[in-house]
């Protein structure tokens, strides 16, 4: 991570990265402990800071009118799932009852049950019918093509060549979290209902991208409001 400094994003993807291993290795019984747990993260300079952008609607429409069927899953599974990038390599066979993802988020260590919007229920079921047989409860949903699971790195080159083939470089994997948000707050959810479903621990990230989407809801409103006004 301190060799990595000038790079502070792929240095505190490092820990993930090993403790992904760890819980490998605890599972195959090759050690009892995880040491890369709970490693104080490098903090991003606020002069190198970027936003992430929310995929706006067109967006949205380009990569599901357009996407290939990996990376629209992986999509599907972000914008739907409303978790961390971090989280949505983590999926097995085993957390979806057909209408419910369950997990266990790797920041927060919360337990969450999330329904299935229609469309990430129809991309898992249309996924899990291509793999010609009953995938066991532990294979994981996002896997290379030789089945072995696909980690972060492998998941993120994945949606860098799909971004970069549709013209979409400018929305990231991380944005696609904030967009389950506002598609939330579309639904008229409130913060709290927001958070039962995101996991996020306090309001501050969900209100920055709620409210933002309770704007548009209002200017949208507004410029109805004026559209029929002008027909006076």
């Amino acid at each position: 991570m301190e060799a990595n400094s000038h790079r502070v994003r792929f240095a505190n993807y490092i820990p993930t990265a090993l403790s992904m291993l760890s819980k490998r290795a605890i599972r195959k019984r090759w050690r009892n402990d995880n040491p890369f747990i709970g490693l104080e993260p490098l903090k991003v300079p606020e002069e190198r800071k970027k936003p992430h952008i929310p995929w706006t609607d067109w967006a949205v429409t380009k990569i599901r009118s357009e996407g290939e069927e990996e990376p629209l899953l992986i999509f599907e599974i972000g914008v739907g799932s409303v978790q961390r990038p971090g989280d949505w390599v983590e999926f097995q066979w085993g957390d979806y009852d057909g209408y419910n993802l369950q997990l266990r988020q790797n920041k927060t260590k919360i337990d969450l049950k999330l329904p299935c919007t229609p469309k990430l229920k129809a991309a898992l079921d249309r996924h899990r019918a291509s793999l010609g047989f009953e995938p066991h409860p532990s294979r994981h949903i996002l896997t290379r093509s030789d089945g072995s699971p696909m980690d972060y790195f492998a998941m993120a080159r994945v949606m860098t060549r799909e971004r970069k083939r549709l013209g979409l470089m400018a929305y990231d994997q991380h944005a696609m979290r904030y967009r389950g948000v506002m598609e939330l707050a579309w639904a008229g959810c409130t913060d709290d209902e927001i958070m039962s479903y995101s996991g996020h621990t306090t309001k501050e990230m969900v209100i920055q991208y709620a409210d933002l989407a309770r704007q548009i809801m209002r200017a949208t409103s507004a410029a109805e409001k004026r559209r029929l006004w002008e027909k006076l």
